[in-house]
């Protein structure tokens, strides 16, 4: 009798789903939207991201966790006092949800044109992750731009204190070969901005910093950093 009961509980308990709060991965997409990035090379980006998410290996990468799921918000940021969710905790585990967010993002206006505060994007990630409610195997900020910061928080206070907390940093920097006048320095700093990225914005176990060399290809490299972040055991 005991025998059998332990073994309906078995069945019972491997019947029943993962809590609807517990994901593989938690990750906040940051994204830059300060004035060096013009309105269509924002809309490439928005375009990108949707490509990303709806991309069968980006699919197949979120169904491969031990939970299959994975929960994203979705931040954008320019200056000081600049940041803003655009889109709070979306859980994405198949393609009708993937698509649910990508239309939700799509439709989403552009929320400033400032300058660069990489730092108050960061420590907006930072908070959303402190009050998602939500139980992840792995926190992620995922910062996307394309130059340096310059107004706000000191970035690498901001990267330091989310590291402490245990979240991971990786970066997306976009190479600008045509920046408005006078912002060259900005978005092409000495030793080139992936190298500021990595020595400034990212960090953590595991990460990792992607140069895209123009707005086009913004889809395909973000659909390799999804993967990379969503398969990392």
């Amino acid at each position: 009798m005991i025998r059998a009961l332990l073994l309906a509980a078995m069945l019972f308990a491997t019947a029943v789903p993962a809590l609807a709060d517990e994901v593989d991965l938690a990750l906040v997409l940051v994204t830059d939207v300060s004035r060096s990035i013009d309105d269509s090379e924002f809309a490439l980006e928005k375009q990108g991201y949707a490509a990303a998410f709806t991309n069968p290996a980006v699919l197949r990468a979120i169904r491969g966790g031990l939970l299959g799921r994975i929960a994203v918000a979705y931040v954008e940021f320019a200056g000081d006092g600049q940041t803003r969710t655009v889109l709070d905790w979306s859980v994405i585990h198949d393609a009708a949800s993937a698509e649910a967010f990508v239309a939700r993002l799509s439709a989403a206006p552009r929320s400033f044109s400032g300058r660069t505060a990489i730092g108050n994007g960061i420590d907006l990630g930072v908070q959303l992750l402190a009050e998602s409610g939500m139980t992840a195997t792995r926190r992620v900020i995922d910062v996307c731009g394309d130059g340096t910061n310059n107004a706000g928080r000191d970035v690498t206070a901001a990267r330091d204190d989310a590291i402490r907390a245990g979240i991971v940093i990786n970066g997306l920097s976009i190479i600008n070969d045509r920046p408005i006048s006078g912002s060259f320095a900005h978005v092409q700093p000495p030793g080139g901005l992936g190298r500021y990225y990595r020595e400034n914005v990212t960090g953590g176990p595991g990460s990792f910093v992607l140069e895209v060399h123009d707005f086009h290809t913004f889809g395909e490299a973000m659909t390799r950093k999804l993967v990379n972040e969503i398969a990392s055991r």
